[in-house]
């Protein structure tokens, strides 16, 4: 395997010196490899025993199933794996999970080690570092073990040690992950799925201490726990809308993902993977709750944004042709785009047929991300990457797409 070494801090600007400034970015999308202490650190004494801990086992085979799920076996003798044991789970860390610092062809799915990963994956320190050679001021990262959502805790058979998990998974995000950071890691939280009211409760806890972004999953029915639509989550959504905590819904967040013929390759299911997340838009944008709690924010996060204008085009044509029979006349009294411009936003890393299309998606609702350490990652470039995509550009529309919008979409104390 190879290592590729970034170049140092402050090495930012082009050979030329041109374009030097270029907006800092504040990446919306990014991810933590957890590091092997925090539940042993954050749980409370009385659940200790029974938490999440790490192991290091051999790994025989790995096979992507889909949405996260895998087929694996365990072999003494295999490769090396750091792996997270919660009751019956066994999670397995893979390279391609942590996958920043590797040839492009060395990024597979493979068995990893704390001692192989770049020390960014688990390290706030470390992080912070190669954020600044990356151009990034600051970055919203989502969590890996305990999945998009935090659905590993709802699936967890004791509900009473799956909320510690979750506050204790909370406590380190905002004081150890984020705590000396001068808040360029910007806490995102998140919450016992199975109980609205908990949930709300969380979100009120956090946002005492200036947290503003929570984990949701895009369609929790494919969790098999209430819709949007039955009202269930109610007093989440108005918790989030009462703190200004924008509700941040990741590809995969519903544990899983599109899919073609069983055996496809995963290719397949990557390549099709923002599907999940127009679902979930259209299934907001008719489900009412967008005109009952008008100031909710919504986000989604590594869905790209070219697939946006269709969406909104044929979510409109449904409300005007076919609304009186569709079972959203009384609900959703506006086209449905209203909706998407007031209150949600989409991002975007790799795009360029969604910044063509950049008046219909929004100007307003257009967010940057960086995706590390996942083998989509522009990392250690992400400048370079982002000043070619948005190439041509107003730069008061590059300032917005770079870090302008998320600043509003996270309520962040940044200059825009």
């Amino acid at each position: 395997m190879t290592i590729t070494e970034p170049a140092p801090a402050g090495a930012d600007a082009d050979a030329d010196g041109k374009n030097d400034d270029f907006p800092l970015i504040v990446s919306v999308d990014d991810h933590i490899v957890e590091p092997a202490h925090l539940w042993d650190r954050w749980l409370p004494a009385a659940y200790r025993d029974r938490g999440p801990k790490v192991e290091r086992r051999g790994i025989g085979s790995m096979k992507h199933v889909g949405g996260g799920t895998y087929e694996q076996t365990f072999d003494p003798d295999g490769p090396k794996a750091d792996c997270w044991v919660f009751e019956d789970l066994v999670y397995i860390n893979k390279r391609h999970v942590a996958a920043v610092g590797f040839d492009r062809d060395d990024m597979s799915m493979s068995p990893i080690t704390y001692d192989e990963m770049r020390p960014g994956c688990y390290d706030p320190a470390a992080r912070l570092e190669d954020m600044t050679v990356n151009h990034v001021e600051a970055s919203l990262c989502f969590p890996t073990f305990p999945r998009f959502c935090g659905q590993t805790f709802t699936e967890a058979s004791d509900h009473e040690l799956g909320l510690a998990c979750i506050k204790a998974y909370n406590d380190w995000m905002v004081e150890e992950w984020c705590g000396d950071s001068g808040g360029r890691l910007i806490p995102l939280i998140i919450i016992p799925l199975w109980d609205a009211d908990l949930a709300a409760a969380e979100v009120r806890r956090n946002a005492e201490r200036g947290v503003h972004a929570v984990c949701f999953s895009e369609i929790p029915a494919h969790l098999g726990l209430p819709s949007i639509h039955s009202g269930f989550y109610d007093p989440f959504f108005a918790a989030c809308e009462e703190t200004e905590t924008t509700i941040n819904m990741h590809i995969g967040s519903s544990s899983r993902m599109p899919a073609t013929s069983p055996d496809a390759p995963s290719a397949v299911a990557a390549t099709l993977s923002f599907n999940n997340a127009m679902a979930s838009m259209s299934d907001w944008m008719f489900s009412g709750k967008l005109v009952q709690f008008p100031t909710l924010k919504l986000a989604y996060s590594e869905g790209q944004i070219g697939w946006i204008p269709y969406i909104l085009e044929r979510a409109d044509t449904v409300w005007r042709e076919h609304r009186a029979w569709a079972g959203v006349k009384d609900i959703v009294p506006e086209p449905p785009s209203t909706y998407y411009y007031r209150q949600i936003f989409g991002c975007f890393f790799r795009d360029h047929h969604g910044i063509a299309s950049l008046d219909s998606v929004g100007v307003d609702n257009t967010t940057f991300e960086t995706d590390y350490p996942h083998t989509d990652s522009t990392w250690p470039d992400t400048k370079k990457v982002a000043e070619e995509l948005t190439a041509g550009l107003d730069k008061d529309v590059i300032r917005k797409l770079m870090r302008g919008n998320a600043i509003r979409m996270l309520s962040l104390d940044l200059a825009p």
